[in-house]
């Protein structure tokens, strides 16, 4: 039995009234409908229009578009909609997760680089209050995955780091900051990525501790941003053996399924034994790691049946409509379950007083208040305070601080950069950018360019040695979908960039992106880490080799990837 009086819905008598009388008022068309978060790229209006009107969609995802168009995206979906939407966003990194005029506050790694929970709550505030002002009410964020696998392609920068109890304090600030604001929070990804080298987005992948072990840690973690109100969770396409077997003895192993498929990590440890009250949504529905479990025609109305409350995103509308309407009709999803998730979805929405803003005509954001919130001044001044405080020195050769023109005129710059993907991808043209902010400092900076020449015809040591005062990297490689690592590949011929010069000439080694370059570098003596390539990361970066401010940032994972020449 659903107790929407608790948390984290806190309904009054006259929201259960409006959720109770909406459910049985709904044709099986929008049943069906309420239980789809599709998308939406563009204010196109006869696809929006399509979305509200004939797919009844429950909630629709908006991907980060001009602050105008998110807008007017939001007013068409609202006033084509009998109930109202679920209006969601990628907000974690800050507004700009909707609106390209947004705050980039930090990259979520960069936050727990500060080591400080205020910047947490900051990130949840700043998402919050620019996510409202363009109608988004539901932020999928906060990421309170624990990055313990270096390796891991596609949590990296995402989490908070590989602390649980700094991901635990970080991941509780953010959801009371952006409840604040009317915005639901949904922790992610349950059970848990970071323990995994794999993508969920390729394949389905392994949270491999042992009950115990998560209990310690991400179920600390789930727990404590439970505890704090959050309203949703999202679960991953992601198995836990462990538990899962724990739960049901009888499982096989060939019978283990990822969460977003599972009854037993769904319904029996997320919503039993933690207690979760609240409305629960499918990672991206098509994901390989999803994909993978079962034929789309059973997964599409089991992740309904094993616990979900929602289903993200579908291959084909029609299809994937088809494949639930078939799976509620067969019993899949049984009446009491389908009952159970569209209150659930109801509920929320009646927690963000979404059926009172409708009826009062506030439901639909404007424009000029939105442009005066989105990168307000107080925000951006986070966001500078943010970058001072994470920058990372990481290790440092004795005596090659502070970085001036005085002291290192010539400057051979180094730069790696990854080419950009569809999401979680690098910032473009930050190599240049960094370049540029040198040439300000007062360095003559040359950019390295390898020689073609193979044994017995490279450049001489002497061409190097004593030309320069300091060679400089600059590493702008991040994670994002569809990779399966993030390594640098160094240039033809023979690795013609690899750091050979360093123990004649001074070298600093920076990455804004991937904290895991010591792998590929270990013997560089001076490294340091951002965690982020915006503006505000790039000016501490110079400011902080420059001397005139000092480096604050606590590494939140391992930097040295537990490998002892990485150290040296």
């Amino acid at each position: 039995m659903i107790n929407l009086k608790e948390k984290p819905f806190y309904l009054s008598d006259g929201d259960i009234h409006w959720v109770q009388e909406t459910l049985m008022s709904m044709t099986e068309e929008e049943k069906i409908g309420q239980l789809f978060c599709l998308i939406a790229y563009s204010s196109e209006e006869t696809l929006l229009t399509s979305l509200a009107k004939d797919y009844n969609a429950g909630g629709v995802m908006c991907r980060p578009m001009p602050a105008a168009e998110t807008v007017e995206s939001v007013r068409i979906l609202q006033e084509n909609a009998r109930i109202p939407i679920l209006i969601a966003a990628n907000l974690e990194k800050g507004g700009v997760g909707i609106a390209d005029e947004g705050t980039t506050l930090g990259s979520v790694m960069q936050v727990g680089a500060t080591d400080n929970e205020e910047m947490a709550y900051r990130l949840g505030l700043v998402s919050g209050r620019e996510g409202a002002v363009v109608g988004c009410n539901w932020s999928f964020a906060p990421i309170i995955d624990i990055d313990y696998n270096f390796r891991n392609p596609i949590t990296n920068t995402r989490t908070f780091g590989s602390d649980p109890e700094r991901v635990r304090r970080m991941g509780v600030q953010y959801v009371q900051g952006v409840q604040e604001h009317g915005v639901a929070a949904s922790i992610k990804h349950f059970p848990g990525d970071g323990t995994d080298e794999r993508d969920q987005h390729l394949v389905t992948s392994i949270n491999s501790l042992s009950c115990e072990e998560w209990n310690a840690s991400y179920g600390h973690v789930y727990r404590a941003c439970i505890g704090a109100g959050a309203m949703t969770v999202m679960i991953g396409h992601i198995m836990q053996p462990a538990y899962s077997k724990h739960l049901n003895p009888q499982l096989q192993d060939e019978e283990i399924l990822p969460a977003s498929l599972s009854y037993e990590l769904t319904t029996k440890l997320l919503k039993e034994q933690l207690g979760f009250n609240g409305l629960v949504v499918t990672d991206a529905s098509t994901m390989a790691g999803m994909m993978m479990a079962m034929p789309r025609e059973q997964a599409v109305p089991q992740a309904i049946a094993a616990g979900c409350d929602m289903f993200l995103f579908t291959r084909d509308m029609d299809e994937d409509y088809a494949y639930m309407k078939k799976g509620i009709e067969e019993g899949i999803v049984t009446p009491e379950r389908l009952d159970e998730a569209l209150t659930k979805i109801l509920a929320l929405k009646a927690a963000l007083k979404l059926h009172t803003k409708q009826a009062e005509g506030s439901l639909v954001p404007k424009l000029e208040q939105a442009l005066q919130v989105l990168g307000a001044p107080e925000h951006q001044r986070w966001a500078q305070e943010c970058a001072d405080q994470a920058v990372t020195l990481v290790k440092e050769e004795a005596g090659i601080l502070p970085v001036t023109p005085e002291r290192y005129k010539r400057v051979l710059y180094y730069d790696i950069e990854s080419s950009q993907g569809v999401a979680y991808s690098v910032r473009a043209g930050v190599a240049d950018l960094f370049r540029n902010l040198l040439v300000q400092e007062g360095f003559e900076v040359e950019q390295y360019s390898p020689a073609q020449g193979m044994e017995g015809r490279m450049k001489a040591q002497s061409e190097f040695v004593g030309k320069y005062d300091l060679i400089l990297y600059l590493a702008n490689m991040s994670t994002k979908s569809n990779q399966t690592t993030v390594r640098i590949e160094w240039a033809q011929p023979m690795g013609a960039n690899v750091p050979v010069y360093m123990s004649s000439i001074p070298t600093i080694f920076i990455s804004v992106e991937n904290p895991y370059h010591l792998l590929d570098v270990p013997r560089v003596r001076t490294f340091i880490n951002a965690y982020n390539s915006n503006d505000n990361v790039l000016h501490a970066i110079i400011d902080k080799l420059a001397g005139r401010l000092p480096f604050k940032g606590t590494n939140p994972v391992d930097p040295f990837c537990g490998m002892w020449d990485t150290r040296l």
